[in-house]
């Protein structure tokens, strides 16, 4: 299972092959890989080489994707492979995104077999997360059919880095994400990330505008990088004025790792003025994350300004929205997708094992 035909490519002149999935538009000679590592030319041919295979498994609470509009309290799939098309010097899952070796993908399974574990776990649904979906999107889509197949939901945490033709696909099949908006820089992103801003931006004006799939947005907030009051002002009015007030958006703490580990830690009052500057500029759902803090992880109803989810890192401890995502004291709708409230996940990490690979 672990080289699968690729799709999303075309043959140059010279006989190399160039990738079409993101804007990296890496071109490869017979045997290379591409920036992300696991889509390579195999004989002319662009194939997936960790179709199949994941670094694990496992049940986590629905918000620590994040996503707190989307069936809060629910229990959620997790999953990814190996290797990313972005090249974060602060990335906070470099031992699985950066990894250049294929023996840390030690479970394995099908798109079915996945579909059926997520089921027989009770879970809402799966997350395709830890690295980016965007570069096993094949494997991502195949196994969302499956989901749908069993009433199981799709969720995509993404840094959106995508060109126009497979973000389609791929988007056709999921019913949520969360993407990463790294920073609103071209200098941060082309010096930090080894990308562009500009494609996240457009994916995220597609997302919100041309498909039905719910969308929150992160932001890692990294001192003296992209923490700057100014820098946080013009993304929250960017984000007001193209997606709308009532797109979540969180703002997360970085801790030093990987290639900025000479930086401190995000202090929370930074994270906390980041909140007050978004819902000054008009964003009615702002949280904080990575940091305790009951105010950023709670959901306030926009019309009464009552607390509606009120949170503890991963716990629920009130809820006062219908079934139907509708605030209890006055009435108002509150963003998002929701459910009969049942109870929540907590914040428990459960692994999940399907089966070992030969």
């Amino acid at each position: 299972m672990s080289a699968f035909p690729a799709k999303y490519w075309h043959t140059l002149p010279d006989r190399r092959i160039q990738c079409d999935l993101c804007p990296r538009d890496c071109k490869l000679h017979a045997g290379q890989r591409g920036a992300c590592f696991v889509r390579q030319n195999e004989d002319g041919q662009m194939v997936l080489t960790t179709y199949g295979r994941s670094s694990g498994f496992c049940i986590d609470p629905i918000e620590k994707k994040p996503l707190n509009h989307f069936y809060p309290g629910s229990s959620v799939f997790s999953f990814g492979t190996a290797g990313c098309n972005l090249a974060c010097k602060f990335c906070q899952n470099w031992d699985i995104s950066k990894s250049r070796d294929m023996d840390r993908l030690m479970d394995a399974a099908g798109p079915e077999a996945i579909a059926q574990a997520a089921a027989a776990h009770g879970c809402k649904s799966v997350a395709f997360t830890y690295n980016d979906p965007v570069i096993f999107a094949e494997y991502a889509m195949d196994t969302a059919d499956a989901c749908h197949a069993l009433g199981i939901q799709t969720v995509a945490v993404t840094a959106g880095y995508m060109h126009a033709e497979p973000r389609h696909d791929f988007y056709a099949k999921m019913d949520a994400a969360n993407v990463d908006l790294k920073s609103f820089s071209e200098d941060f992103y082309y010096h930090l990330t080894g990308a562009h801003l500009q494609p996240v931006l457009d994916t995220l004006r597609y997302l919100h505008h041309e498909t039905g799939v719910w969308l929150e947005i992160t932001t890692l907030l990294i001192p003296g990088k992209n923490d700057s009051a100014a820098e946080v002002t013009a993304l929250a009015q960017w984000v007001a004025k193209e997606l709308g007030p009532e797109v979540p958006l969180h703002f997360s703490a970085f801790h030093p790792d990987y290639k900025l580990n000479d930086l401190p830690p995000t202090p929370p009052a930074t994270l906390a003025r980041a909140r007050d500057i978004a819902r000054a500029e008009g964003l009615a759902y702002v949280y904080t994350g990575n940091v305790h803090d009951r105010r950023g992880d709670t959901t306030y109803c926009p019309g009464c300004a009552k607390a509606v989810i009120e949170r503890d890192w991963y716990d629920i401890l009130s809820y006062a929205l219908d079934e139907t995502g509708h605030c209890e004291f006055c009435g108002a709708a509150i963003a998002g997708r929701f459910a009969a409230y049942q109870g929540a996940f907590g914040r428990r990490r459960n692994p999940v094992f399907i089966q070992r690979p030969a």
